[in-house]
């Protein structure tokens, strides 16, 4: 019997049983339905992440205070007091693989304008720190050096902070505000940058020089970290090794002594994150994968029952001359078809799931390629291997017994 034969063989059979043969693919389509949504998802964040972060630029270097044990006890890096305003000047004067650099304070607390109020953060930097982080302004200025060194009380607001103290879209430029009971004049306007991928309003902040943060507001003398721009992202590495010897001489530290401080790129970030979602990934895929083994089992339970419905049949085809292998690859054949259908309208479900929880709960999903096609060849092995027992079964099938059975 050729292949075509056999095709129309199976498919009438399939069509004989349309209700039961929908049910066998019903496993495999909520299967791979959920396998889909899965990894949709997680490419999906792990895009959104990545974008999110090379918004910021990829280049991107940061520091920070390192651990340190002391009485046995290892402190909190945040407690730390390790960065100074020195090592800041040292690596602006210093460092060759750095385009900016700028240090960092920040303070949480209560902004008031009139009557109107909203708990925001203050970080004070330079200058440069809106070129490292990419931001733009809408309207108004930057504060300059010399504001700097005045520690001028100016500032440049978020778009959120600006919705909440100036509710009725008045131009907040040269406007004064307080934050903590400090006046601060603004003189720019942020660009809106929106929520990143942690759900985190990027919006919600106050920029304003580092000396006037330090002086007027934490009244610290040490720096919270220090944040730096490579040259380019391929030679983030160099950059960081150049910081490290720059500190570790600044900090004195004898050869051989733990750092006691933090050098992050943003690069390194992005490929944890990644390696992070990966994991996650993979985690919900092999949950949703048991369910296409159900399926898998489901579909070898219905062919099993349809080879003993079909015991006569299959004892009249093989006394007109059909062979064993004629039988094994019609039930094969008809194990196959109900797999890849399965699978092929779970692809089609799950490309709609995908795209309706972008669309209604905004999450960030991104169906790849590489998923449907493995989905077809999982389907198709599916097919075969759990066809594979009940065909074996009706090819050995005895042709006087089998047309004796009632």
């Amino acid at each position: 019997m050729n292949f075509i034969n056999l095709m129309k063989v199976a498919l009438k059979a399939i069509a004989n049983n349309k209700f039961r043969s929908f049910l066998s693919m019903l496993g495999i389509i909520i299967g791979v339905a959920a396998v889909i949504v899965m990894m949709a998802i997680g490419q999906g964040s792990k895009e959104s992440i990545r974008e999110n972060l090379s918004q910021m630029g990829t280049n991107i270097i940061m520091i920070r205070p390192g651990a340190d044990m002391r009485g046995g006890i290892r402190q909190d890096p945040s407690s730390m007091q390790t960065l100074k305003v020195e090592d800041y000047m040292a690596i602006k004067d210093e460092a060759k693989y750095i385009t900016y650099v700028s240090p960092e304070v920040s303070a949480s607390g209560q902004c008031i304008n009139g009557n109107n109020n909203t708990s925001t953060t203050m970080y004070g930097e330079t200058e440069e720190y809106l070129s490292i982080k990419q931001w733009e302004i809408t309207s108004g200025g930057v504060f300059t050096e010399e504001d700097v060194k005045k520690s001028s009380k100016v500032c440049l607001v978020g778009k959120t902070v600006v919705d909440e103290l100036f509710p009725n879209g008045q131009d907040p430029v040269g406007r004064t505000i307080r934050f903590k009971s400090i006046p601060f004049r603004i003189i720019g306007v942020l660009k809106s940058k929106g929520y990143n991928s942690f759900g985190m309003d990027q919006d919600n902040l106050i920029i304003a020089p580092y000396t006037t943060v330090m002086k007027r507001i934490t009244a610290q003398t040490y720096l919270s970290s220090v944040n730096c721009s490579a040259l380019s992202e391929e030679m983030t590495d160099d950059a960081i090794s150049e910081l490290t010897t720059i500190l570790r001489r600044q900090h004195k530290l004898k050869d051989g002594a733990d750092d006691d401080f933090t050098i992050r790129s943003q690069q390194e970030m992005m490929e944890t994150m990644s390696s992070t979602m990966d994991t996650v990934t993979i985690i919900l895929v092999v949950a949703a994968a048991f369910s296409l083994l159900v399926a898998g089992i489901g579909i070898m339970n219905i062919m099993l029952v349809s080879v003993t419905e079909r015991t006569k049949e299959i004892g009249l085809r093989m006394a007109v001359g059909a062979r064993g292998l004629d039988i094994s690859n019609q039930f094969l054949i008809e194990s196959i078809i109900i797999s890849i259908t399965g699978g092929a309208i779970g692809i089609l479900l799950g490309i709609g799931l995908a795209e309706g929880a972008n669309l209604f709960f905004s999450l960030p999903t991104s169906v790849p390629l590489w998923s449907i096609v493995v989905s077809f060849i999982v389907c198709t092995i599916i097919g075969i291997g759990f066809g594979y027992f009940p065909a074996r079964k009706a090819a050995r099938m005895d042709p006087i017994e089998a047309i004796r059975y009632e």
